[in-house]
């Protein structure tokens, strides 16, 4: 659906529509920024990180179309009233604006969120392909939504996976498994300034954000138009860990959830026979600890092969912005 059919579509939502939106990448330090902003007196952000509202939800009445899990869930909302609940408590001097990652990577979130904010400021961070696929995957396998802990491999289930074969129990969205298609920077940023003046649209580079996190906070804010002087405390980028056993986090999910008879009846011994501090100081520590780990370095090979199949699209982007990014992540050394 194109963005003028959505637009023609659209009724005047009830509430405030946010006044800039973090549109991702994931893994390239948006949580971080978005703790960062949320801190600041002149902005509001929710509570609620990724609401994806304009990723999953078409502007028009006649279908609807989105990840099966995001009905299923209260996080995400619905109706675009629902959505914009989410920002009720904003004062009326304040900036409003809300991050989730899959806005940069949906074909359809640009064209619907101009059509309720023409005049929105978009923020979108990107990182070097390789070290965001490893970081990506990692991601997915820990919140559940991928099953295969080798990235080679489940880069290589893309095409059984667009048919809809070998799709993890829990992948809320199955087309966030095609891994490859992340890594269309250009694409992906010509969608909004297909519909944004460039002059609405940030764009970030991941090294940057790391290497001068004040100095960056400082352009996000200038861009958005509040206060650069404001005293915030930096917030580094999360880290990724790695999952130890599929099978033992989706054990330990079930009885978590209470998914099935025995989940149910183990989880309410538990929930009868231990605190609630018990089970935040203790128990929740303990079961990451047994899920988790520290992640292993990337396999260089592979590492090597995805900045080879990649380097077309990083010369792309750095003709596209005008900034040599061949050097910067060090493509300009691969043959």
């Amino acid at each position: 659906m194109t963005a003028s059919s959505e637009t023609a579509g659209a009724r005047k939502p009830l509430g405030r529509v946010p006044d800039f939106f973090i549109v991702g990448h994931a893994k390239c330090g948006t949580t971080a920024l978005y703790e960062m902003l949320r801190a600041h007196p002149q902005i509001y952000m929710p509570a609620v990180k990724e609401p994806q509202f304009f990723a999953r939800n078409p502007l028009t009445p006649e279908r609807r179309d989105g990840p099966r899990s995001f009905e299923q869930t209260g996080t995400h909302r619905e109706t675009i009233d629902q959505y914009l609940a989410l920002f009720a408590a904003a004062g009326t001097e304040q900036r409003v604006g809300e991050a989730s990652t899959f806005y940069l990577w949906s074909d359809a979130a640009p064209g619907r969120i101009a059509a309720q904010r023409p005049d929105a400021r978009i923020i979108a961070i990107l990182r070097e392909p390789s070290s965001f696929l490893y970081s990506l995957h990692l991601q997915m396998v820990q919140n559940g939504a991928e099953s295969e802990l080798d990235l080679r491999k489940a880069m290589a289930l893309e095409d059984a996976r667009r048919r809809g074969e070998q799709i993890p129990a829990h992948a809320y969205w199955p087309e966030a498994l095609m891994y490859s298609q992340r890594v269309r920077y250009v694409e992906q940023l010509r969608r909004y300034h297909s519909v944004f003046g460039k002059e609405q649209v940030l764009v970030l580079i991941y090294d940057d954000f790391k290497r001068e996190n004040r100095q960056t906070l400082e352009t996000v804010l200038n861009f958005l138009e509040v206060d650069d002087t404001v005293p915030l405390e930096l917030v580094s980028a999360n880290k990724t860990v790695a999952v130890r056993s599929v099978r033992l986090r989706s054990a330990l999910r079930r009885v978590r959830k209470g998914e099935g008879p025995m989940s149910r009846a183990f989880r309410g011994a538990t929930l009868a026979l231990t605190s609630s501090r018990l089970r935040r100081e203790v128990l929740h520590p303990m079961r990451r600890r047994i899920v988790f780990a520290t992640a292993q370095p990337p396999d260089e090979r592979l590492m090597l092969e995805l900045r080879r199949r990649f380097k077309g699209e990083v010369a792309a982007l750095s003709e596209y912005l005008d900034r040599d990014l061949l050097s910067l992540w060090g493509y300009d050394s691969i043959g």
